[in-house]
């Protein structure tokens, strides 16, 4: 059966193939020089990419080295025989300085760096103050060791609501039992010592030096009006490992 189209100028078969298309012709090939031109753009792209990469990779690392000396790990000079013999003069200890920005809280036995609450380090004039250009900002950045005189280092011996007390031949104890100082350290000196029993205020800490019988601990100030205590509010991190000289390398 016939079907007459609706221009009526032609019939054809319903379903039949429509109208051919025609292919489009392939690329024609590139020449031997278009293809090294091309291929000297690319490596012209690629080499331009390379220096950028590089330096974001290396800016990335310092950002992320700072930001870690920053708020993670900071350096810190020992300046006195006081924590002698888990510190020494000259030791560079590594600090956890992020714990504070937790609310993390000191425990007893910890070795904590804490800013001075008021005439605990030696008096320094400021033209006395070693240094160069610059050095704040290096410091603050964990870049160089903290040796200013501002940052002190003793052992947390109590906690607020801890009783601390001291005899007459030195002995310490907290809570009734007595604290002694780590192996090795110097003996206590002979003679009479000032008796004392303080009860740590709440956020508050009672520290001493390892190397009892020289340390300008809480013991030389329990009268300034807190028992010799620090706030915890002053520390600024706890004392990880020795980190130099390497022949003292330790945890702490």
């Amino acid at each position: 059966m016939r079907v007459f189209s609706s221009s009526g100028t032609g019939t054809r078969r319903r379903g039949g193939p429509g109208p051919a298309t025609a292919s489009p012709d392939p690329p024609a090939p590139r020449s031997r020089a278009e293809r090294r031109r091309l291929a000297r753009r690319v490596r012209r792209r690629r080499a331009g990419r390379a220096p950028r990469r590089i330096a974001g990779a290396l800016a990335g690392s310092v950002l992320l080295t700072l930001l870690v000396k920053t708020f993670a790990v900071q350096a810190f000079v020992i300046p006195s025989a006081s924590m002698e013999p888990t510190l020494r003069i000259g030791d560079r200890v590594l600090v956890d300085t992020f714990s504070p920005w937790t609310g993390d809280a000191p425990a007893r036995g910890d070795v904590v760096v804490f800013t001075d609450p008021g005439g605990w380090g030696p008096r320094t004039a400021p033209g006395e103050r070693s240094g160069f250009p610059g050095k704040g900002w290096l410091t603050a950045l964990g870049l160089v060791p903290a040796d200013d005189g501002r940052t002190l280092v003793k052992r947390v011996v109590a906690v607020g609501g801890d009783t601390v007390e001291g005899d007459t031949s030195g002995r310490i104890l907290v809570g009734g039992e007595p604290v002694d100082p780590p192996q090795g350290a110097p003996e206590r000196p002979a003679g009479a010592h000032r008796p004392f029993r303080v009860t740590v205020p709440a956020g508050r800490l009672f520290v001493l030096g390892d190397n009892r019988g020289n340390s300008a601990d809480s013991r030389v100030h329990l009268d300034d009006g807190h028992g010799g205590t620090i706030p915890q509010d002053s520390v600024v991190g706890t004392a990880l490992a020795v980190a130099w000289p390497t022949a003292h390398w330790r945890s702490l």
